[in-house]
């Protein structure tokens, strides 16, 4: 599955507003030798034009500017299945978790941390129950598909970079659901390992899978994200530079596995 990204020029495209992590991931690239366009709206950027004369383009953003780009620049977005959460075995969740249409989870009547697969179109919250979510003349009932998580509390949760079956880098992010950056936990990494060993063959090549350890020492799964939308915290960014631009690069260079987990445009 891997490629070797030395054998074109390379663009990586960049959104409007830059995060810390979309910066330390840009001047990785820059030290790599990409050209990097930082566009100033949510439109193909001029630049990529850069297509037409060999160059290869990535991109790293959130899904809104994914979406709005990546078609017209050809690039293959790669995420794990909407529904991957709640098919991993209990050992790796510690909780139940569903993925059902919205318009059921309408009829709930229990607190349940509740969000969207792979997007933020339906916010991660605990709510109080489905009442709170947002109605019909917001989303389609039918088409609309969210998780349903049993809610659990984690001590403090990590995000592994996962490239080819292996973590490739890592960082903490939070502690009791604060923000605190620092390097990921030995834990972390070997929870990550036993994942990858269990099912790598359910996740694309290049993704990013976040962890989290309770107060009683038990480690589950958090969630899945693509990692071109994901921000590096406090990992190596040229390491995770790497998942990126596989996660997001140019559709004439996916590979047949990769295939099965295309983001289809919304």
């Amino acid at each position: 599955m891997e490629h070797d990204l030395a054998d074109a020029p390379r663009t990586l495209v960049l959104p409007p507003r830059l995060t810390a992590s979309a910066r330390a991931l840009r001047d990785a690239a820059v030290r790599r030798g990409l050209s990097v366009v930082e566009s100033a709206g949510f439109s193909v950027p001029p630049e990529p034009a850069a297509a037409e004369r060999g160059r290869a383009v990535h991109l790293h953003a959130g899904p809104s500017f994914a979406d709005a780009v990546a078609p017209a620049l050809g690039i293959a977005l790669l995420e794990a299945p909407a529904d991957w959460l709640a098919h991993l075995p209990y050992a790796f969740t510690r909780r139940e978790i569903r993925a059902m249409p919205i318009g059921e989870a309408y009829r709930l009547r229990r607190p349940a941390f509740i969000k969207s697969p792979n997007d933020k179109s339906i916010s991660a919250l605990v709510y109080a129950d489905g009442s709170r979510l947002p109605g019909p003349d917001a989303v389609d009932p039918d088409r609309t598909v969210v998780l349903v998580s049993e809610v659990m509390t984690f001590a403090a949760e990590y995000r592994l970079h996962l490239l080819d079956g292996a973590v490739h880098t890592g960082s903490q992010y939070a502690e009791r659901g604060r923000l605190r950056l620092g390097p990921p936990d030995p834990g972390a990494l070997t929870f990550g390992r036993d994942l990858l060993a269990a099912g790598h063959r359910t996740l694309p090549s290049a993704i990013v899978v976040d962890v989290g350890v309770d107060d009683e020492g038990h480690w589950a799964v958090v969630e899945a994200n693509a990692a071109w939308g994901s921000g590096c915290y406090a990992a190596d960014p040229d390491r995770a530079l790497d998942v990126v631009l596989r996660a997001a690069g140019p559709l004439t260079e996916l590979s047949t596995y990769d295939r099965d987990f295309l983001r289809q445009t919304r």
